[in-house]
């Protein structure tokens, strides 16, 4: 039996993994792509990101990991009535296939079991622990005191649960070839409601043009970012030379009061699966500090599942407070979130 299974190798699971086995805890880590995991994010590292993987991992984050132009200067937004604010920040520009993998492989490091192609099914409380069924290469079964899981918006162990389906944003983004009037250096939002049901932006990664819509009705998608592209190329003089790549994914929607689920039983939710999500899709680091808070918590009351959820939730209060606030402040911006002040 393991002390600890965690389901998913993102920023939160490999936090919490590393976090608990650096207290001698045993962990098994489990992926269900296989790693490197690719993942439809712009990759910006804020600077508090990078300060939570200084501390937590006591190094920087490597050259290797990061794409052109490697440093990010902040944020740049257009309001819905067409204003702009500039928002000047340190932070970096990373490949998530590659930033995820280093925090997995520091995870590993340190002593963390991880098996990636490897998805959770399913899973059952026991007397003593819990069980949870895994399909690779076989389907079989595994046993631990408690779950962390971390799977995302998507998470099957979560939806099985709860017996609840989530509210979702779909996204659907471009890579391309091409020109644009925009500093590279910036992520760049825009919120007016002619353009998406929810944002649009644009950033560049390896000198490729990053354009994307999020909508919540997916058969939008495709419409709304036929509008952002012709506004793009009427403002900033976008000129697309040659379509790369489409992504399509799935992003958590946002209630206002920003609902926390913090688990059920021996089964914990830390990240984007437990609801933390900061605007604009920021969830590395509210995913990295909400994973070591819970495994913080379990460390200190192990034997104790009530103390493990008190303390968890108080752990992670400021954070909450803190995306609390940041969607309070979009939802003053933007008449598309006015329903988050």
């Amino acid at each position: 039996m393991f002390d600890v299974i965690v389901i998913g190798a993102g920023p939160a699971g490999s936090t919490a993994s590393k976090a608990l086995v650096d207290k001698g805890l045993s962990v098994l880590m489990v992926e269900k792509f296989k790693m490197p995991r690719y993942k439809s994010c712009s990759g910006q590292l804020i600077k508090k990101t990078i300060d939570l993987v200084q501390e937590y991992y006591g190094k920087p984050v490597p050259e290797d990991t990061m794409c052109v132009p490697t440093e990010n200067r902040g944020m740049i937004f257009t309001d819905d009535k067409g204003r702009v604010f500039r928002y000047e920040q340190e932070g970096l520009n990373v490949w998530r296939s590659s930033f995820d993998k280093w925090l997995a492989d520091n995870a590993a490091q340190a002593g963390v079991e991880i098996r990636d192609n490897t998805a959770a099914i399913s899973c059952e409380e026991t007397e003593d622990g819990v069980s949870v069924t895994l399909k690779g290469e076989r389907t079989y079964t595994e046993h631990a005191k408690y779950i962390i899981d971390c799977e995302g918006v998507v998470g099957t162990l979560k939806r099985k649960i709860m017996n609840a389906t989530p509210k979702l944003i779909y996204t659907y983004q471009t890579y391309n070839q091409g020109s644009i009037d925009l500093d590279y250096h910036f992520f760049h939002a825009f919120l007016q409601p002619e353009l998406s049901e929810y944002d649009a932006w644009f950033n560049v990664k390896d000198n490729q043009l990053v354009l994307g819509v999020s909508v919540k009705v997916k058969e939008n998608a495709e419409r709304f970012y036929a509008q952002f592209i012709s506004y793009m190329e009427k403002e900033h003089h976008l000129r697309i030379e040659k379509q790369l790549k489409i992504d399509r994914w799935l992003m958590p929607w946002i209630q206002p009061g920003c609902k926390i689920d913090y688990g059920v039983g021996r089964v914990f939710f830390a990240g984007e699966v437990a609801g933390f999500l900061n605007p604009m899709g920021e969830g590395i680091s509210a995913g990295m500090e909400s994973g070591h808070c819970l495994a913080a918590a379990i460390v200190k009351h192990f034997g104790d599942q009530e103390k493990i959820y008190t303390d968890y939730k108080e752990r992670t209060e400021a954070l909450h407070n803190y995306m609390k606030r940041q969607w309070s402040f979009v939802g003053g911006m933007a008449d598309t979130f006015a329903e988050m002040k």
